[in-house]
């Protein structure tokens, strides 16, 4: 019990010191005179709209490193993964510490699209995926860059079903080969 009592502790420390610099940044911009673009949200709805952007990797790691008392490198994970600015990273991350949300499973936005037949380019796209002495190749005219970054973003998030899914849909492949393929993506 005794080998917990450090670790807890430097968790608060950390929690506090993200909520008082969170307070603070809000205190100057209330200072301001209200100067940001768009109204000032509440911190609760900050951190809610904040943990639906992140998948459910992003949201394990982010909080992760939040508990480690990896400020900065939780507010450049939440960063790279949403293309947000600093500032609005930083209000985030501090959101995200001063009010902790569950990570929700998010339904795929493009529902819609599944029902139609993919687009045909003119050209034959080839995926290329490799780990050690095993490659994989997908050669398909329904791929294109944008289509096989979203797959290559299911399958490292973990989403591996929903990876095959596109990938089956988006070539000419049994989902079996699309596994195979998706297992060299998720690393």
């Amino acid at each position: 019990m005794e080998s917990l009592v450090v670790p807890v502790l430097i968790l608060l420390a950390v929690v506090a010191g993200v909520i008082i610099a969170y307070r603070a940044a809000r205190g100057r911009k209330a200072a301001d005179g209200g100067a940001q673009s768009g109204p000032a949200r509440p911190a609760q709805e900050l951190a809610r709209t904040a943990g639906e952007k992140l998948s459910e990797g992003e949201h394990r790691r982010l909080y992760a490193m939040i508990a480690q008392g990896q400020a900065m490198a939780a507010i450049r994970l939440y960063q790279e993964v949403t293309g947000e600015g600093l500032r609005a990273s930083r209000d985030a991350v501090g959101a995200l510490a001063a009010h902790p949300q569950p990570y929700r499973h998010q339904e795929p936005v493009e529902a819609a699209e599944e029902d139609d037949e993919p687009q045909r380019f003119p050209y034959r796209y080839r995926a290329i995926a490799s780990k050690g002495d095993v490659t994989r190749e997908v050669s398909s005219n329904m791929l294109n860059d944008e289509i096989y970054g979203r797959i290559r973003s299911l399958a490292r998030s973990g989403d591996t079903e929903a990876a095959v899914n596109a990938l089956t849909r988006h070539s000419d492949i049994s989902p079996v080969q699309a596994r195979e393929f998706i297992a060299l993506l998720d690393d």
